[in-house]
């Protein structure tokens, strides 16, 4: 006897928000390592020691690692979620996508304190 999950009809729609946050998850990175080279960082150092390049580049790699500490949680949310309410919960994924991106930008600007 095999056992499987109905999905809904929608469900589509929260798979393409998990799909655009794997590009998302992997434009950060490509980020992060051009801010390893621009500030010198060489591996396997996480952040940056020398005191010149110590803000700017810690704060491309909060913005990355905060994304990626929450990248689990928003997956089940999304996935179990979508399960029961797919529209609306492809909704709320999508705006969370938006929302991590300008994070992101946010973040890992020296601009951080004139947006407050």
């Amino acid at each position: 006897m095999a056992l499987g999950i109905l999905l809904p009809k929608r469900y589509g729609y929260v798979v393409l928000d998990l799909v655009a946050y794997v590009f998302l998850h992997t434009w950060m990175e490509i980020q992060l390592g051009k801010a390893r080279r621009q500030y010198n960082v060489p591996y396997p150092n996480l952040y940056a020691v020398q005191p010149e390049n110590q803000d700017s580049f810690n704060w491309v790699v909060r913005g990355h690692r905060n994304s990626m500490e929450l990248m689990p949680i928003f997956f089940v949310m999304l996935l179990v979620g979508g399960l029961k309410h797919p529209l609306i919960s492809a909704g709320l994924g999508a705006l969370y996508i938006v929302s991590r991106f300008y994070y992101f930008k946010v973040d890992s600007t020296d601009n951080r304190v004139g947006l407050l």
